[in-house]
């Protein structure tokens, strides 16, 4: 993909990140955030989902090269598409800030959607798709003072309603002048009385309904998947195995889903697995599945401990998810470390907070900072575009930036790794954020495609028609076919079914060493960086901190 060099861009914007649990190949990072090209618009976009659906998602979309004269959106969901999609809306300018446009659009669905933004403006028009994740993963209370209000108005109501039924059959039949009889008194007291008991059967199956409703929404509220890590012996090497937990895809009729995945990057997972505490450990696998809900590779010469689990995984609808765990790893025993995939990749640093504690091994990178470069294994350096011992905002969309230069400190030639000029991962210190990040955003590019897809369909419901075992083997087969290429070819494959690049585009491309990834730190803390390239045939990994510091008031 074409990186153009720009300056570091950091939004002006009023974000207000959520902790909650999200989507998109992460953990802990509320929101979406998609750099790229958009006919000839570059741009940079920030979704901000609802934690409640019906709810308002906000859209900021930054033009960074051309003159946008107007900026719509509207939410695209995965099982309409685009002919069952609503109106767009327009996003207004941003007072005070040059090309940023704002607004809101409703996700009234749950489940995988998109926001498709189109741009109008010097250079024509033109669109582009950002897959987000709509989900209600919180539940409303309400408001003592509204609370009281609404049963104060409601109890008036109700004797409104009981005295205009009691005077319905007394002294709404009176001529002026006239006084109540006895039997019209005791009309209106009979009538008050069956008012009273119908008004309170009202309320109680209102009562009841509102309750069950609001169970039934419990229920619903997204869980992610969870999954059972371990460490096998499998003839004196040590087999990681993850078995993903369908005990809730049952209950909620969804047995099914595991059988829908897509592969992401050529991959049906993206696993990595981080040293607790200190980050010092750090590995990149790419797991076989063996049956519909496990899934193994043989791990590489990672030292001992406890480590952090991560496993990203996308069903066909877009739709991604993050499985997390913990895993105890044992001490290594052999000599011989089998690969299970040709794209596993571990690395080994200094501890967080402990850089003169050195690891002894061959895969040994240490961490370097903002302003500072670090060298890789091969002996080139990467150099992490900043100022120095200066902290990050929490909340605040930031330009990642880096540099790669061959050991003769000339820029080096980067080549393509999984489908992309460069990926990363990153970790809090106490692992409760992480997030699988490219140059293209935050999202899966795998949900892109689906939902281009899906968009390009007329069919305005979407019914899948295979079988779970026939789509499962299907994706099978594809995945390995792929994994049966060379890396070149692999590589060429990948990159040019993702940017939907031709041939003689993808052999024209210029392959620049400058590494861009766009991303907001959620909190304040201790983040450790995991930066991945490709040179020479080889996967190297570079290493780096920063340091967060809570937003502005």
């Amino acid at each position: 993909m074409l990186l153009v060099k720009y300056k570091k861009i950091i939004f002006l914007l009023g974000v207000s990140l959520c902790l909650v649990l999200q989507l998109c190949a992460h953990v802990g990072s509320s929101g979406v955030l998609y750099q790229g090209q958009a006919g000839g618009y570059r741009v940079l976009v920030s979704l901000m989902p609802p934690d409640v659906i019906p709810g308002t998602a906000n859209v900021t979309v930054y033009v960074e090269e051309g003159n946008a004269k107007k900026v719509m959106a509207r939410p695209i969901y995965f099982r309409t598409g685009d002919e069952g999609a609503p109106s767009a809306d327009e996003l207004l300018p941003v007072v005070g800030q040059v090309s940023q446009f704002q607004g809101v659009v409703w996700l009234m669905a749950g489940g995988a959607s998109s926001v498709q933004i189109t741009i109008e403006g010097d250079k024509g028009k033109s669109e582009l798709v950002v897959p987000i994740a709509a989900i209600s993963t919180a539940q409303r209370e309400m408001p003592a003072g509204l609370g009281v209000l609404l049963s104060a108005l409601g109890l008036l109501l109700v004797v409104l309603l009981v005295t205009t039924i009691g005077a319905s059959a007394s002294d709404g039949l009176l001529k002026a002048g006239e006084a109540l009889t006895t039997k019209q008194k005791r009309a209106r007291l009979v009538n008050m009385g069956v008012a009273v008991v119908a008004c309170t059967l009202i309320l109680y199956g209102g009562s009841s309904w509102w309750s069950s409703w609001a169970d039934d929404y419990k229920q619903h509220l997204y869980k992610p998947l969870e999954g059972k890590a371990a460490v096998i012996n499998q003839s004196g090497e040590r087999l990681f195995q993850l078995k993903i937990d369908t005990t809730h895809l049952l209950k909620t009729r969804q047995r099914n889903t595991l059988s829908f995945l897509i592969p992401d990057h050529g991959k049906l997972m993206h696993l990595f697995l981080v040293r607790q505490h200190t980050l010092d450990a750090f590995a990149h696998l790419h797991p076989e599945r063996r049956d519909t809900a496990t899934f193994e590779a043989y791990l590489p010469k990672l030292p001992a401990g406890k480590y952090l689990v991560y496993a990203d995984i996308v069903q066909r609808s877009g739709f991604t998810e993050t499985i997390t765990d913990t895993v105890e790893i044992p001490a290594i025993q052999g000599n011989i470390f089998p690969k299970t995939d040709p794209e596993d990749t571990y690395v080994v640093s200094d501890p967080l907070n402990n850089p003169k504690r050195i690891p002894v091994d061959e895969n040994v990178v240490i961490c370097g900072k903002p302003g500072t470069s670090t060298k890789l294994k091969d002996g080139s350096t990467v150099v992490w575009e900043g100022k120095s011992n200066v902290a990050f905002e929490a909340g605040k969309p930031y330009q990642l930036a880096f540099e790669v230069f061959d050991p003769g400190g000339k820029p080096a030639v980067l080549e393509p790794y999984l489908g992309m000029n460069g990926h990363a991962a990153i970790v809090k210190s106490d692992g409760k954020v992480y997030i699988h990040l490219h140059p293209v955003g935050t999202y899966s590019m795998a949900a892109q495609q689906s939902m281009q897809s899906r968009i390009a369909d007329t069919t305005k419901i979407y019914r899948l028609t295979t079988s779970p075992k026939i789509f499962r083997d299907s994706i099978d087969r594809y995945v390995a076919s792929l994994k049966a290429m060379t890396p070149s070819e692999r590589d060429r494959l990948l990159m040019q079914t993702m940017t939907g690049m031709n041939a003689h585009e993808m052999g024209s491309m210029k392959h620049e060493n400058r590494i861009v990834f766009p991303y907001a730190f959620p909190k304040e803390g201790q983040y450790r960086i995991f930066l991945q390239i490709k040179r020479n045939g080889q996967v190297l990994t570079g290493i780096f901190d920063a340091v967060v510091k809570a937003p502005a008031m």
